[in-house]
């Protein structure tokens, strides 16, 4: 890529972005055995043009020169510059192609496996989340610049002078955090990985009364930190994690989340747990870089400790030592979901021991929101923090008539797009089918859910798979989850 400087470089980088997009939006419509890549591929683009944007208003402000982390994007921008020009090109129409559009033929077929687009929006999401930690970096100085220069007018200059020599030395302090050795994290945790992506969200107008009630939990700095949502399989505590997760994130206020999953490498263990949380807080919290920098270099080894040493060491005196906070971070919350899914019970006891300190935390408050299966170590987990430290809910407790209307908005929701889809009467499915096939999913959404996956695959007839799902509802000796799965089996 061409070397530029200042604004002009970032403006070219989104330029390629833009065209990126373009393309991508042209193989959605011509192409459609790829549309989940190409919808992923799309939405990280558009995401890091988004961050580059952010950056090119900042550099040009009046005050940009003082912006010395923005200013040293060059190496970080020529990257991402070669990486989407090396992505345009295989994007982009070649002599062959246009030959064959010329032709009339189908001129587009996406060039990427389902593996290459996820290791290509590994490299676009680590691009876009150092432009994002030098924006905050940088935004945050200008805040402080701000104050300070009204301070000036009302106190004395050489307090003044103090202060502003003081930020100066802070702010190149986070300079350095580009260098800052990179902790080991489990791939596909965060709740926005590629992983996580086509996974349920809570429709809208559904767990509207409980997703309120965890909302008012996380306003309450002074209430208890911790609120642990659990319930039996099937119930739909993860859609609703990934739901509260996204809400904190578009308010400012998630500072990490960890989706457990049984058996899926990292996911499936506590071995990265607390350095891929540390490694979130690091992205939403540059002052807590040179705490973490600090426990690397005592011990290089640290991410191979106990987890009691890397929660003391990377997260609880990392997040003490910090000197000042953004006011928009004062309050953050962790997401933790399934961590009945932790494959070794005496790391789930240890993980919920050391949360339970979070407490403690100050200046900040870090709040936990954590799912799971009701099981035994995490029962006694919790059974042995005081009360004041956690606040519980029940899932399949919820009032039966609450739950049948969340079921029924999701049914109608999903058995509207396939009749849409597959092109079928407006009077299907008949009300009695609708009524029988709410009254087999309740209380379990995960049965409603893989219903819908199920009558809606495109290898089978709709009709005939919902005709095959309710001969199930009659089967007295088949339990709820087995009436989930046995259709599919058969």
């Amino acid at each position: 890529m061409e070397a530029l400087s200042g604004v002009a470089s970032v403006t070219a980088v989104i330029d390629i972005s833009v065209k990126i997009a373009s393309l991508c939006y042209q193989y959605s419509v011509a192409v459609k055995d790829a549309k989940k890549d190409i919808e992923c591929f799309l939405e990280r683009v558009v995401r890091l043009k988004n961050a580059l944007k952010g950056v090119t208003e900042l550099m040009a402000r009046r005050d940009g020169t003082r912006l010395s982390v923005t200013h040293k994007l060059a190496g970080s921008l020529n990257d991402c510059g070669l990486l989407l020009e090396e992505l345009e090109a295989k994007l982009g129409p070649s002599k062959n192609r246009r030959a064959v559009s010329r032709l009339g033929g189908r001129a587009l077929k996406w060039p990427f496996t389902s593996k290459e687009v996820g290791r290509i929006a590994v490299k676009l999401q680590e691009c876009e989340q150092t432009f994002i930690l030098v924006l905050q970096v940088d935004q945050t100085w200008v805040f402080r610049y701000s104050h300070v220069e009204v301070q000036s007018r009302t106190a004395n200059k050489s307090y003044w002078y103090r202060d502003l020599i003081l930020d100066i030395n802070q702010k190149m302090d986070f300079v350095d955090k580009i260098d800052l050795p990179k902790l080991p994290i489990a791939k596909g945790a965060s709740f926005d990985s590629h992983m996580e992506e086509h996974n349920a969200r809570c429709l809208e107008n559904t767990r509207v009364k409980l997703q309120n009630q965890i909302a008012e939990w996380a306003k309450d700095r002074s209430g208890r930190p911790m609120f642990w949502l659990n319930g039996m399989a099937g119930t739909g505590k993860s859609t609703i994690a990934r739901t509260v997760a996204q809400s904190f994130a578009d308010k400012g206020q998630l500072g990490a989340s960890f989706f457990f999953k049984r058996g899926v490498g990292d996911c499936g263990n506590a071995a990265r747990f607390f350095t891929t949380i540390a490694t979130d807080l690091m992205i939403h919290l540059p002052g807590l870089i040179p705490g973490i920098r600090k426990a690397i270099q005592t011990d290089p080894a640290i991410s191979e400790r106990s987890l009691k040493d890397q929660f003391e060491k990377l997260i609880f005196q990392s997040l003490s030592e910090i000197q000042k906070v953004p006011p928009q971070a004062l309050s953050l919350v962790v997401v933790i979901d399934a961590l009945d899914e932790c494959d070794r019970e005496d790391d789930i006891r240890t993980i919920l021991k050391l949360l339970a300190r979070t407490k403690d935390i100050t200046p900040l408050s870090l709040q936990v929101f954590l799912t799971s299966r009701p099981e035994l170590p995490i029962r006694l987990g919790f059974k042995q923090m005081s009360d004041k430290t956690y606040q519980d809910l029940i899932l399949h407790e919820i009032p039966q008539q609450t739950i049948e209307q969340d079921i029924v908005l999701y049914l109608e929701y999903e058995l509207r797009m396939i009749r849409e889809q597959r092109s079928l009467s407006s009077h299907w499915p008949g009300k009695d089918q609708f009524q029988t096939l709410v009254k087999m999913a309740i209380p379990f959404f995960i049965f409603a859910a893989t219903a819908c996956k199920y009558i809606g695959d495109n290898r089978g007839n709709p009709k005939r798979r919902l005709e095959i799902v309710l001969q199930y509802q009659t089967a007295s000796q088949v339990s709820k989850l087995d009436k989930t799965y046995l259709p599919i089996i058969e």
